[in-house]
């Protein structure tokens, strides 16, 4: 291990870089240049790792959230996406000063026996993000395009030679398109809760929910570690430490302050967004669901609603009637669409961080990706295979069971490194921060205990179809 650099007051980097075929390819002006060009050569990182927050795993919870208990959760959503911004903060800031990705730290400040865990429970945390991707693009091209899902899972392994061809193009344009996709979510949810007619949310009745938290019914406790479970991302804390260093930044006092500075600054706004976009499908639901048991469509099929429901498939197939436009149906579809498809993209990024970061294993970009997308596939295929097209819902549930418990691996690491000043030097966090992210972490642990047993028998019915 090697010794703090006096003259900047941070550790020397080792080993090859993160995303070597990014690494430092964005160029940073001088750290006296003005705040808007700074702003804008930093830009980037935050917003593709937002996305994860965003994905339709949320999407599931969040349904599911508004249409049992209106705005009653919204709370829940703001707790996970600050305890987000809190880790996120600290993961780019790892990624800045030490010069490493957290795998690469774990691999070089933990004993040389921790390398192949971390690295199997990672992939498999990694391999279940991108299940859900999967089903999210999949029943999104479904509700589209009446593909059966099962070849729509198909179609989505085509996925991996998107981000094989965007990465030629540079991390910009990688920045770009995601950009787009959130945009395209974002601009989904504007048009169906405040252009369409039907929905108007009653903004007192939601600050009244956001300033008064509890679980004052039964079942909330569970909806809200879901919330939970779905928001704050594993593979998210690998994937932003490794992303910061595709900036191009001198290493003086002066220029590392900015990066800092800038980062977090990223880390807040691209957040913030995520939280609107979530709280969006919470409102949507409560606005369009909560209190109804049933749906007529037009068709005279009734759509009943349950705790177990698909909240995804009946969004979709009862929000054209409900509000008195097939726009709004198009509009949910799309957005899902291009929810699964920003959030495959950064979910292959984040694999090819924690192969080359644990294990050093350097092999060609699609190769890798095209192996995370087919472990992710494959299970679909199995489960969907055998139990038909309604095991969807269970798989994006049991795909968060995973991320769950795998989340305090990856947390706790985090927060190790961040608070040594031996690792950090001079730009060790202060307490204030240390404090909110260490408090973050042993409150999303002990949620994730108090809702274990439960979330392994969902696991185990849903493996065994019992």
């Amino acid at each position: 291990m090697k010794s703090l650099s006096q003259d900047e007051g941070r550790p020397e980097r080792e080993g090859h870089p993160s995303l070597e075929g990014i690494h430092s390819t964005v160029p940073v002006p001088h750290h006296s240049e003005g705040f808007f060009r700074q702003w804008r050569a930093f830009v980037g990182p935050a917003i593709l790792v937002s996305v994860g927050y965003m994905d339709p795993g949320n999407w599931g919870t969040d349904l599911q959230a508004g249409a049992q208990f209106k705005y009653n959760l919204l709370w829940v959503v703001l707790l996970a996406s600050v305890m987000a911004i809190f880790m996120q903060v600290l993961s780019a800031r790892l990624g800045v000063v030490a010069g490493k990705d957290l795998a690469q730290a774990c691999r070089d400040w933990y004993p040389r026996w921790s390398r192949w865990p971390n690295w199997i429970l990672c992939e498999i945390a990694i391999m279940a993000c991108d299940l859900a991707e999967v089903l999210g693009s999949a029943v999104a091209l479904n509700l589209l395009f009446h593909i059966p899902i099962f070849w729509a899972v198909m179609i989505t392994a085509l996925d991996v030679f998107l981000l094989l061809a965007l990465q030629r193009f540079g991390m910009r344009t990688i920045e770009a398109v995601i950009l787009l996709l959130v945009a395209t979510i974002g601009i989904c949810y504007y048009i169906e809760i405040f252009v369409l007619p039907q929905t108007h949310p009653n903004f007192r009745e939601m600050g009244a929910a956001l300033l008064t938290p509890g679980f004052r019914a039964p079942g909330m406790l569970y909806v809200a570690i879901g919330i939970i479970g779905a928001t704050v991302m594993p593979h998210n804390l690998y994937l932003h430490s490794a992303l910061v260093q595709s900036r191009s930044f001198q290493r003086d006092q002066p220029s590392m302050k900015k990066a800092i500075r800038y980062n977090t600054i990223d880390s807040v706004a691209a957040l913030a967004i995520a939280f609107l976009v979530n709280a969006a499908i919470l409102v949507l639901a409560a606005l369009v669901f909560f209190g109804k048991t049933h749906v007529a469509l037009p068709n005279g099929e009734v759509v009943g609603f349950n705790a177990g429901s698909d909240w995804i498939r009946i969004a979709y197939v009862t929000l054209a009637p409900l509000l008195g436009t097939a726009l709004a149906s198009t509009l949910f579809a799309v957005a899902l669409l291009a929810s699964g498809q920003s959030s495959t993209i950064t979910g292959t990024l984040a694999g090819q961080v924690v192969m080359e970061g644990f294990m050093r294993w350097r092999i060609q970009p699609w190769v890798r990706r095209l192996i995370t997308r087919l472990l992710a596939i494959l299970p679909a295929i199995f489960i969907i295979g055998i139990r038909g097209e309604g095991s969807v819902t269970d798989l994006l549930t049991l795909s968060q069971v995973v991320l769950a418990l795998q989340l305090p691996l990856a947390m706790f690491p985090l927060l190790q490194f961040t608070s040594s000043r031996k690792r950090m030097g001079l730009w060790r966090p202060g307490w204030a921060l240390l404090l909110a992210g260490w408090g973050s972490a042993i409150l999303i642990t002990l949620m994730d205990v108090a809702g274990l047993r439960e979330s392994l028998r969902e696991a185990w019915r849903v493996i065994t179809g019992v």
